[in-house]
């Protein structure tokens, strides 16, 4: 029999047993289910299985709980005798308290190890989701981001996209006859919304070091997957950034990884908490993409779970490739919440002895309707499962405790110092003072030279016909604007000579 991650089972109403496949567990999942049914518990019964079976996960703690999972639970609490007493209703014969290794990231730097990518690598497409820009004001990124990739000219933080931009509006003439109008208003919008990605602490996001996916992918000294929990908590207050930073990541591991077909196990699985914000407002082109990606990804060995409220979250042609579900309870107040229960349940395999929608409807507090993938990859018929109880400690774990593995943790120090080496910003501030620098000298010049330029036009010679005054001295703006438009010119040739290659959501190859 294929290797299994235990999920759960039951009595006579119940499965006796339900697993989830590791050889099919890179075909993606749904967790689903209404607030306070249970999903976090099976976020973390999940997390601890694929880390024993040697399979590193990365996950977002969206409220904190999950840092629990570093801590083995414990036979004091109050919920041990339940826990017992359901690990024996579900044969669950290896039931104990073990914590699982864990690293904390955190986007901000505060609850975890730093995590940050680059403007570049992020790239337009993904970006202009993030600032929520129209389709004009999209353009102008884009045109950003091909000045940026022909001149050479690194966009590692904020403030070199910010740079740039204002180079882009003070050459707008000459670059709109190559890649079309370029507005100022639409640059203005730009800027303001990278101003209020700023006051989000967005700046925390881009810059380096950069994160190295392999970092993401460690198994410990004993050969347990690592789990990498991303502190969401405060994130969440900027959904955008927390559903842009989730893109990327998915964006990057399908860019960089080598295909490997069907692997025994994935290579890593990626939990999307919250994911209805991943589609909430997202253009049709975007979803489109992530809809590619979360088809293809498979082949690399990755396995994408959507943990949400509800499947209506997810956009169907998605929602279809999810084999692997877990779904708790849902409330049908309204008559909307109603054709979504009715919807749900019919994506599932039925299972003659009981009827999937009122089973979903009804289905307590850690208690699920489950589907899993079986033999050559066809969904299982539907069942009641009761999930199994986790080894690791429910919630979260203190402040102390979690400054204690942070310090112990492999990665502390990598991430934690920014570098600032020579980017956009730099090499554009320099190329401004050098051409103010030249109009100055050139004035300067001009002045010197008009006590004989005047002398020499004093004097007539015969010819026929009038002399004229000699021109020959240029004005201080003359010769700025012949400078930036030799400057423009020297953009628009791409004096790199590189090609600059983009990945399916627009974000930069590394190292190519």
């Amino acid at each position: 029999m294929a290797e299994q991650i235990f999920v759960g089972g039951g009595g006579i109403d119940y499965a006796e047993q339900q697993g989830l496949t590791l050889k099919y567990a890179n075909r993606h999942g749904l967790v689903a289910g209404a607030t306070g049914t249970g999903k976090t518990v099976t976020l973390q019964i999940l997390a601890e299985g694929f880390s024993a079976k040697g399979v590193p996960v990365f996950l977002s703690d969206v409220k904190g709980d999950l840092s629990g999972l570093s801590k083995p639970g414990s036979a004091d609490s109050k919920l041990h005798d339940a826990f017992t007493k359901r690990a024996d209703t579900i044969g669950f014969q290896d039931f104990a308290y073990s914590a699982v290794p864990v690293t904390f990231w955190d986007l901000y730097g505060e609850k975890g190890h730093p995590v940050r990518t680059t403007v570049a690598e992020m790239g337009p497409l993904l970006l202009a989701r993030l600032l929520d820009l129209s389709e004009a004001q999209e353009g102008i990124l884009n045109i950003a981001f091909r000045v940026a990739d022909e001149d050479g000219l690194p966009l590692l933080d904020l403030k070199d996209l910010q740079a740039l931009l204002v180079w882009i509006g003070e050459n707008r003439d000459k670059l709109s006859l190559r890649y079309g109008n370029v507005s100022v208003s639409s640059i203005g919008a730009i800027q303001r919304r990278l101003l209020v990605l700023e006051n989000q602490g967005g700046t925390k996001l881009f810059g380096e070091p950069a994160l190295e996916l392999s970092d993401l992918m460690r198994c410990d000294a004993s050969g347990r997957g690592l789990v990498n929990i991303l502190a969401s908590d405060k994130l969440m207050a900027a959904p955008g950034l927390y559903a842009t930073f989730l893109l990327w990541l998915l964006s990057e591991l399908f860019e960089e990884l080598p295909e490997v077909g069907d692997p025994d196990k994935p290579k890593l699985v990626f939990f999307f908490d919250e994911a209805h914000l991943l589609f909430d407002g997202a253009p049709k082109a975007l979803v489109d993409k992530v809809e590619q990606v979360a088809r293809l990804i498979r082949s690399k060995g990755v396995g994408v779970y959507f943990v949400t409220q509800s499947p209506a979250d997810i956009p169907e042609d998605i929602l279809g490739q999810l084999g692997n579900r877990i779904q708790h309870a849902l409330r049908a107040f309204t008559a909307r919440d109603q054709k979504n229960l009715r919807l749900a349940a019919e994506t599932y395999r039925s299972n003659p002895r009981f009827s999937t929608e009122q089973a979903i409807r009804e289905v307590g507090v850690g208690e699920a309707v489950t589907s899993m993938l079986m033999d050559k990859g066809v969904p299982g018929v539907v069942e009641r499962t009761l999930i199994r109880p986790p080894g690791s400690q429910l919630g979260p774990i203190s402040d102390s405790e979690r400054r204690e593995i942070l310090a112990a943790s492999d990665m502390a120090g990598k991430y934690d110092t920014t570098l600032d080496r020579k980017s956009a910003f730099e090499m554009l501030a320099a190329r401004s003072e050098k051409a103010a620098q030249a109009a100055e000298e050139a004035e300067q010049e001009a002045e010197e030279a008009e006590p004989a330029v005047r002398e020499y036009n004093a004097g007539r010679r015969y010819s026929g016909t009038r002399v004229t005054r000699s021109t020959s001295r240029r004005s201080s703006g003359d010769t700025f604007g012949s400078a930036m438009t030799e400057a423009v010119i020297k953009e628009l040739k791409g004096t790199t000579g590189r090609r600059i290659v983009r990945g399916i959501l627009g974000g930069l190859f590394r190292g190519r």
